[in-house]
């Protein structure tokens, strides 16, 4: 069974860094794409980056581009969060098809 694990949440200064890491176990490379999400108090989940399993493709939400990255070694995801902004604020979660992981907090204030 799979299982994905968050990890690397924290309080950080508008204009910081945090690096969220996502560890999957069970892992099998029939899911098109493991990526993050996120969910902002009182909105809807939305996606943040994926990176495809068959190619190594990466697609980013817009609000991020440029500034998060994402990246896998095996059965470890990372996302790289740069020059982050109050409205980053979110759980962030990992995701494989229909698995989800428990998600960690990222909260962005001064």
């Amino acid at each position: 069974q799979l299982q994905l694990v968050e990890s690397g949440g924290d309080l950080v200064q508008p204009g910081g860094s945090l690096r969220l890491s996502c560890a999957a176990s069970g892992f099998t490379l029939a899911y098109h794409c493991i990526g993050w999400f996120r969910q902002a108090p009182g909105k809807e989940r939305e996606g943040v980056a994926c990176i495809s399993n068959s190619n190594g493709a990466i697609h980013y939400a817009d609000s991020v581009k440029g500034r998060f990255t994402i990246s896998r070694d095996n059965a470890m995801v990372y996302l790289q969060m740069n020059s982050l902004k109050p409205e980053d604020t979110a759980v962030y979660y990992c995701n494989v098809g229909v698995n989800w992981g428990k998600g960690t907090l990222v909260t962005v204030s001064s």
